[in-house]
């Protein structure tokens, strides 16, 4: 599809069309911040792949951007991904093709650069399906009352604690070290979906704490638990709201992430988001939906737990895509793949793993045991969507035991999930 009549595609290589983004940015996600208090601050926008469509007179009337994460978790490996971002069209000119056009790119854009798949948070649940992208992970928010009681972890109250102000230069390099880590636990599994500040923009921008980026809270607190060794073995980033009903302190812990290495820290780390005073509440989420507060807590009901979709995965090239991640059983199953968008993913394809192995990736001329579109392929891809789910709603088709055995070796024992929406 062409872009309209009087329009071009151009390459936002610099910050020097800053202000240009941010206003199109304004339209299409309207925000209480001005644009002259977010100019001076850092921006993750990633300049040199970032793409916008202007008019004759320059003006930018849509535009994506997309960070290169040469590490993206999926399971049991790290691989090359592009992460769709900054997604936006002019409410005048909508409905032009602008944005199938804008994707289409992309798509090329990440098979030029040797990504085999593409992610997205989305803002809207249902656009982005009929690009070929599959709901691949969900995300868990809490609100949990202060004081909520805790399952008991072996070394748990042996680890120490240190409350500090933030201090990004100071504390932004640990932080992001930790939080990589954390795509690697446990050993030998991973969390599929854990994307870390692997760009420049991204780690300046995570570690800032600029006032208008507050909501009304306060300057954010860290929160460190240490070994005997001192070594520092988690985090929480969180800012306070006071706040008081007829005399009784009501305050609230915003919980920015949270990010303990073992289930000790994980469980050092809560029991004092859980008793700071004048608090009410902790309020934290995104989390993965097996996050171990989800298990720590006595009473997960009192956090009145919530669940959306987070991650959406579009697969790029199949064949690569298919062999770069681990399977959890293995597999020897004839797919057959629509994709409207890119047909060279389309067609029977064999795929053969070892439980825990890398897969061979072939084409094949054999009967089909399962059908389905490019979609469901990439809601699987992180192993947290069950392919059996997908078949029991009449999106994938096939012999009911060779589902099954390409559900299980499909799936993963660490659920998909990220601690920010990006």
């Amino acid at each position: 599809m062409q872009l309209p009549l009087g329009t071009r595609l151009i390459e936002l290589a610099t910050a020097d069309r800053l202000e240009d983004v941010l206003r199109l940015d304004a339209w299409a996600f309207p925000s209480e911040i001005a644009v002259s208090d977010l100019l001076p601050l850092a921006s993750p926008i990633p300049w040199g792949r970032t793409w916008a469509v202007a008019t004759e007179a320059d003006e930018l009337v849509a535009m994506y951007g997309a960070y290169s994460l040469a590490r993206f978790p999926v399971p049991g490996a790290r691989v090359a991904g592009a992460w769709l971002t900054w997604v936006g069209v002019h409410p005048g000119h909508r409905r032009q093709g602008i944005l199938r056009t804008l994707i289409g790119h992309h798509f090329a854009d990440c098979r030029a650069r040797g990504e085999a798949i593409s992610g997205l948070n989305a803002a809207e649940a249902a656009i982005y399906g009929r690009f070929g992208y599959g709901r691949a992970s969900e995300q868990v928010s809490l609100t949990v009352p202060r004081g909520a009681a805790l399952r008991e972890v072996p070394g748990s109250e042996e680890l120490a604690i240190e409350l500090r102000e933030w201090d990004a230069e100071r504390d932004g390099p640990v932080i992001a070290e930790l939080h990589a880590a954390y795509a690697d636990a446990p050993a030998g599994l991973g969390r599929p979906g854990w994307v870390t500040w692997e760009t420049p923009e991204l780690r300046a921008y995570t570690a800032q704490d600029a006032p208008p980026l507050r909501g009304g809270l306060e300057a954010q607190r860290l929160l460190l638990v240490r070994d005997a060794a001192g070594a520092v073995r988690g985090y929480a980033r969180f800012r306070r709201k006071a706040e008081w009903q007829r005399n009784v302190p009501d305050g609230t812990v915003q919980l920015r992430d949270c990010v303990g290495l073992d289930a000790a820290a994980s469980r050092r780390l809560w029991s004092v988001l859980l008793d700071l005073d004048l608090m009410a509440r902790v309020v934290a989420g995104p989390l993965p939906s097996d996050d171990p507060i989800t298990q720590l807590l006595v009473d997960a009901r009192a956090a009145t737990p919530t669940t959306e979709d987070l991650q959406w995965i579009r697969i790029i090239d199949l064949p690569r895509a298919l062999a770069e991640r681990r399977y959890a059983a293995p597999v020897d199953v004839v797919l057959e793949v629509s994709d409207e968008l890119l047909p060279e993913n389309a067609g029977r394809w064999r795929v053969v793993a070892d439980g825990f192995g890398h897969a061979e990736v072939t084409r094949s001329e054999a009967a089909a045991e399962i059908s389905l579109d490019i979609r469901e392929l990439g809601a699987v891809h992180l192993g947290s969507t069950s392919l059996g789910a997908l078949a029991q709603a009449g999106l994938v088709s096939g012999a009911p035991e060779a589902i099954a055995r390409a559900a299980a070796a499909w799936s993963w024992p660490v659920a998909a999930g990220a601690s920010w929406v990006f």
